[in-house]
């Protein structure tokens, strides 16, 4: 993913930006298109949040999810991302990268969880699905099966 996202900024929960290049180096990339007006993106990204936390805090993986935003203003992305989203990243509002992601990726509804190689490719198509059918009984299985994959 840090070779499809070379150039971008990319936004971290303090607020300070941070090359995506450098930041995604060595990580388990997952992009989460998501939107705080979407009833099914609020009801999944609390079970992400935990996935997340239990990858990365409890067990030290090197995973990043980055937030692939359909809010429609900036106040509405960042008021979303604060409130109630992981200690991840997102891509600022705006930005000609979410259009192409969005296409890329062939994102037709939201919530949509890819996982992704360095250089874009799709490894797991349909990981919000995992996550809220395997990622609650045993999270770190299902990391490591992702890790395999790359």
């Amino acid at each position: 993913m840090a070779e499809l996202l070379n150039g971008v900024e990319l936004v971290k929960k303090d607020g300070s930006k941070v090359a995506a290049e450098k930041h995604l180096e060595g990580k388990v990339v997952a992009l989460y298109f998501s939107a705080g007006w979407c009833p099914p993106c609020r009801a999944f990204t609390p079970k992400l949040k935990e996935f997340y936390g239990k990858i990365v805090a409890e067990h030290g993986h090197d995973f990043e999810v980055i937030f692939v935003s359909r809010d429609r203003a900036a106040e509405d992305l960042v008021e979303y991302f604060n409130d109630h989203h992981g200690d991840w990243v997102y891509i600022e509002y705006g930005s000609p990268k979410i259009q192409e992601l969005l296409e890329k990726f062939e994102v037709k509804t939201i919530p949509t969880l890819r996982v992704v190689k360095p250089d874009g490719t799709v490894v797991v198509a349909d990981a919000r699905t995992e996550v809220q059918e395997k990622g609650r009984e045993d999270p770190e299985a299902l990391f490591k099966a992702w890790k395999s994959l790359l």
